[in-house]
């Protein structure tokens, strides 16, 4: 009798093992440093953790943090060196890190966030992957903001002299060196701290996405947007993962991820960018500001300043190995035929 009853406890102790592991799911923490309503979060990060959660059938699950680990900058070396699960980044904010990257930053590259960002992932896996720029991570998206624009305090922007002297919050990487051939006085922050440098009379202005103006509440402290056709910059974004949590997870598991990762994370970032510039804009009208695009005359002038940065870009590429002239073809194109 004991013999049975030990037998019975036994398979039941075991039965009850399975049915603990069939239903466990594997929690990884994600690092955000963006306000829950922000459009990075709101209509990009929340919804690529849903599908990652319905794409493993419920057994990851993504705890997006209520509070960032770690400041912005660190953004990447937080999922590097395991302190998160996963984390997401401006590649920018570290300057002298990245440089393979700073090609989809170039000026006047197009309008529409989803077809660049789609266009960057393709050149990735084809080109830029070879840099290994994201060693020590999982790469898990890529993905780029609309195009960037003129907006300051001051004073129309009718030319690029107009520009020249004014302290400008700059998000890093390429557009610094716009900054530069501007002649502006460039100030490198985390977006995070836009209306209060603004606020304060520190900087006079921004360069930004039509959606940042909006969701970074800034009408109340700018007047004057200039829109430039194609985008005066751009700015790269990173989606990663700690290598060690991503070696933890089966082979299965690491299959549904990037099934919603990768490209399907772009083509979500992308269109989540459109609705957001599309909204900044209809927040810029409510605000009364005073909204212009560039003349066809300051176009060509922008054109003529800015002409020597590809060339700085594509040598920096060079440098790691990268044919920047060959990547920027098919960023072109893919972009262009999405």
């Amino acid at each position: 009798m004991n013999k049975i009853i030990a037998t019975i406890i036994g398979l039941s102790a075991a039965s009850m093992l399975m049915i603990s592991v069939a239903s466990a799911k594997t929690t990884l923490r994600l690092s955000n440093w963006i306000p829950p309503k922000h459009p990075i979060a709101a209509d990009m990060i929340f919804p690529w953790a849903k599908k990652v959660e319905k794409a493993s059938n419920g057994r990851i699950k993504v705890n997006i943090l209520k509070k960032a680990l770690g400041k912005p900058p660190a953004a990447f070396d937080l999922a590097k060196d395991g302190i998160a699960d996963i984390s997401w980044g401006v590649h920018g904010y570290t300057p002298g890190r990245f440089a393979v990257t700073q090609l989809v930053e170039l000026p006047f590259l197009g309008d529409d966030a989803e077809a660049l960002s789609v266009a960057y992932w393709r050149v990735h896996q084809k080109y830029l992957a070879a840099a290994n720029e994201h060693s020590g991570v999982k790469l898990l998206g890529l993905m780029t903001h609309g195009p960037g624009h003129i907006y300051n305090s001051k004073r129309a922007i009718n030319m690029p002299a107009d520009l020249e002297g004014l302290k400008i919050r700059v998000g890093g990487g390429v557009v610094s060196d716009v900054g530069k051939a501007l002649n502006i006085v460039t100030m490198l922050k985390p977006a995070t701290k836009s209306y209060e440098i603004l606020s304060r009379g520190v900087a006079d202005g921004i360069f930004f996405p039509k959606e940042s103006i909006r969701s970074f509440k800034l009408s109340k402290v700018l007047k004057y947007a200039t829109y430039v056709p194609g985008g005066l910059y751009n700015t790269s974004f990173f989606l990663v993962m700690s290598e060690k949590a991503w070696n933890k997870l089966s082979a299965e598991d690491q299959q549904a991820v990037m099934s919603v990762s990768g490209e399907e994370f772009a083509k979500l970032a992308g269109k989540g960018w459109n609705k957001a510039d599309r909204a900044g804009v209809a927040a810029m009208q409510d605000a009364g500001m005073s909204l212009q695009t560039a003349s066809s005359a300051m176009m060509a002038e922008l054109r003529n300043k800015l002409s020597d940065i590809e060339a700085k870009v594509v040598a920096r590429a060079k440098a790691k190995g990268i044919d920047g002239a060959a990547v920027l073809k098919m960023l072109r194109a893919e972009a262009a035929s999405y």
